[in-house]
């Protein structure tokens, strides 16, 4: 500090001026990149640094690297509930791409999917409709090749190419419903064409599934590809308004493929039952999927919550209950809440309408802000159905994170909340969403520090303008007094 001072009082005005412009613009310059990287990476870069270089180079004792999260696409997820998990997961709702994600673009110009969402679905497609034999059908040679095209019109014309050598060539149907039809109307047509010539090539590979590995694949592919034709089936009845159709599809599909729970159909059906207000049925088909030994989700907990809240909701006052307390029913009620929005926080601000909806995306990450956007863009509708429900949410969900104080370092009802759900929302969501982070992070010390440093430097420079003189002598006075 002396050292500094002596040097400023020899300085003249305009030198002194000079400096102070420009230690300003400088630490201006250090304060916005500090909060650039901030808000892209999470973190203070010149903390990082501090702490990744410079700190072992004196001595310091060295900081292990943070686990990095990893991020894998499938339909498989292990029951384990104790260790946090960034596991991409394929959205059980996932719209129609010509018929709905198509059309939103057309619209609003603004592209709903993301690069990365739509490779992991490139990636499920592969793994779903694409065996070792798809050799010796050339139908399925193509096919094998179109799910590898990135360009749409390149997978249209492909699937095309394959009924031209095989009518019966049920995976293409399945592309052009997907991709080639504008309504939901054309999207079922397509895949009752793909269902007639599934359920033909699975009879044929069930007859001959045990020959050889090869001829198992097969199986396992022609299951594949008739599950999902099913599926998408009963979605389109739903969104048709062909409700209780739907609901027997699911049931059915549910019944005769019962090693597929994995794939999530009770959420659909979970959906549908709530749109009949079938609530007894979505009752028993929570009593089965909300077990403590089975992974959850947010359809799963807000529903729990929104069947114990309908309980209660009608009569609920916050004066009533604050003067009389709550009854047994009011507390089960708030303990659902409590522990679905423990499960994924984002979603009572999607409910309340306290922030934006987008299209949900393809996939999804469990407790993440994606599955809020998924779930509140399906079920907003039910929770507006029940009269007093949402305002029961409105007035308890905070009162979740006063009963864990450090969601990053324990959990109450679940394993500690994950960190790495910001980055895998960040590459699932579209780029004009603003993504919900939770819990909000708290801005480093070298944010605060260089902007107090860029407002002094600034404050100087001002002063030095308007008075020249007076600050010379007030650093010569602060050189004597150091």
């Amino acid at each position: 500090l002396l050292t500094v001072t002596v040097f400023l009082s020899t300085l003249t005005p305009k030198f002194y001026f000079a400096l102070t412009v420009t230690s300003s613009f400088i630490s201006g310059l250090i304060f916005v990149f500090e909060w650039w990287h901030f808000r892209k990476y999470g973190t203070s870069f010149i903390e990082q640094v501090s702490v990744s270089h410079l700190r072992p180079l004196i001595g310091g004792a060295e900081n292990n690297p943070p686990a990095t999260a990893s991020f894998s696409a499938g339909e498989n997820e292990t029951s384990r509930q104790n260790m946090p998990e960034c596991k991409v997961w394929r959205n059980p709702l996932n719209l129609f791409r010509g018929a709905e994600y198509s059309r939103y673009m057309w619209v609003t110009g603004k592209e709903p999917l993301t690069y990365y969402d739509m490779n992991l679905s490139a990636q499920d497609h592969q793994n779903f409709f694409t065996c070792d034999t798809d050799a010796l059908r050339p139908s399925d040679t193509v096919m094998q090749k179109a799910w590898r095209e990135r360009n749409p019109q390149a997978r249209i014309k492909a699937a095309y190419q394959a009924l031209e050598l095989n009518n019966d060539c049920a995976t293409a149907y399945v592309l052009l419903a997907e991709e080639e039809a504008t309504t939901i109307v054309d999207a079922e047509k397509y895949f009752k064409q793909a269902l007639k010539a599934g359920e033909m090539i699975y009879r044929k590979s069930q007859n001959c599934h045990s020959q050889s590995p090869q001829h198992e694949a097969q199986l396992r592919r022609d299951t594949n590809v008739l599950v999902y034709v099913k599926r998408r089936l009963a979605m389109c009845a739903r969104k048709l308004g062909r409700i209780r159709e739907a609901v027997k599809m699911m049931r059915d599909l549910m019944k005769e493929f019962p090693l597929l729970s994995m794939l999530n159909i009770h959420e659909n059906l979970l959906e549908a039952l709530l749109e009949l207000q079938a609530y007894a049925d979505v009752q028993a088909v929570l009593a089965k999927y909300d077990d403590i030994s089975l992974p959850k989700s947010a359809a799963i907990c807000y529903t729990a919550a929104l069947l114990k809240a309908r309980a209660v909701s009608e009569r609920f006052s916050p004066e009533t209950a604050s003067k009389r307390g709550l009854s047994t029913a009011e507390i089960n009620a708030v303990e659902a809440i409590h522990r679905a929005v423990e499960f994924n926080p984002h979603v009572p601000k999607y409910l309340l309408e306290m922030k934006s909806l987008v299209l949900p995306p393809e996939h999804i990450l469990k407790r993440g802000d994606s599955e809020a956007v998924a779930y509140a863009f399906f079920h907003l509708q039910h929770w507006k159905r029940i009269e007093g429900a949402l305002n029961l949410l409105h007035c308890t969900w905070e009162g979740t994170f006063r009963m864990i104080p450090y969601p990053l370092e324990k959990g109450h009802l679940f394993y500690p909340y994950p960190s790495c759900t910001e980055t895998a929302d960040r590459e699932l969501l579209p780029t004009f969403h603003e993504v919900s982070v939770y819990p909000q992070k708290e801005l480093p010390f070298f944010i605060h520090f260089t902007a107090g440093l860029c407002s002094f430097s600034a404050m100087l420079a001002l002063l030095t303008h308007q008075f020249p003189e007076l600050m010379v002598i007030f650093a010569k006075a602060v050189s004597i007094i150091s």
